[in-house]
């Protein structure tokens, strides 16, 4: 790598905050959309409903930028939610707290590498995209569950 490469800033924190924010958004139209009966019960091929999709996201967002600003890898198991609106209150809770955990996250620490739950071995920038994709991932079952209801998902290009 020359010079250059090593000191180029392709994204900044504020702009990976917008762009996962952006994602969840996204997540909570897709969360909206399904009936609620449908969120808790419909599956296809042998995958889970989306509301435990949903609840293993709740596990891993606000946890890890946690751990990223704090090197402390502490689990958040999401359990007893059994309507759409008590998941769509955890959903925006997550939000307020990684928005409020964002800012004290040193810089390094997106560099630094951790062992992150015990399991993951990666900079805190790889697991923050990791969850990203993750969330990504389960959103694309998601419409593919919506489709097979008759529902028109939300745009998958508007993360506004």
């Amino acid at each position: 790598m020359t010079a250059a490469e090593t000191s180029t800033t392709v994204l900044t924190p504020g702009v990976l905050l917008d762009h996962w924010q952006g994602h969840r958004r996204l997540t909570r139209r897709v969360l909206e959309a399904f009936p609620e009966e449908k969120l808790f019960s419909f599956s296809l091929g042998g995958m889970r409903p989306f509301s435990e999709m949903a609840m293993e996201f709740l596990t891993m967002a606000e946890p890890v930028a946690q751990g990223v600003a704090t090197g402390q890898w502490v689990e958040n198991k999401v359990r007893g939610v059994k309507t759409k609106a008590e998941l769509l209150a955890r959903w925006d809770a997550a939000t307020a707290a990684i928005n409020a955990i964002w800012p004290t996250i040193p810089a390094q620490r997106f560099a630094e590498v951790d062992k992150a739950f015990g399991q993951w071995e990666m900079q805190g920038i790889a697991m923050i995209l990791y969850a990203i994709d993750n969330e990504i991932h389960h959103r694309g079952q998601a419409y593919v569950y919506l489709r097979v209801l008759g529902i028109e998902p939300p745009a998958f290009f508007d993360r506004s």
